[in-house]
């Protein structure tokens, strides 16, 4: 069986299919964050999971993790070009849906 030819829609679907990658690019979209206050704006992940998506998400190249040395470590997370080209595009979808879908339908 061939398999079909790559379809650039469903690549960036798996780098946000998770449950908490778009909260995740919504809130760095706003500016970088360090891991408490991006884990605060977004209250009902656990540290668990928002360290799993961190770490997905920055090995498929849309979230850059900045460390700075120091007592205590500070580590700052940001959106990479990929990260806030996805971001955008993931705007245009939530607005397509504010604009065209009913919340019935949600």
């Amino acid at each position: 069986m061939d398999k079909p030819p790559d379809n650039g829609f469903l690549i960036a679907m798996k780098m946000v299919a998770g449950k908490w990658k778009i909260d995740i690019l919504c809130a760095l979209s706003a500016a970088p964050r360090r891991f408490g206050r991006l884990r605060h704006s977004i209250p009902d992940i656990s540290e668990k999971m928002l360290a799993q998506q961190l770490r997905e998400m920055e090995a498929d190249g849309l979230v850059k993790r900045q460390a700075y040395p120091g007592l205590p470590a500070k580590v700052v997370y940001s959106l990479t070009e990929s990260g806030a080209a996805l971001c955008a595009g993931a705007d245009g979808l939530c607005r397509w849906s504010e604009q065209f879908v009913s919340p019935a339908q949600a």
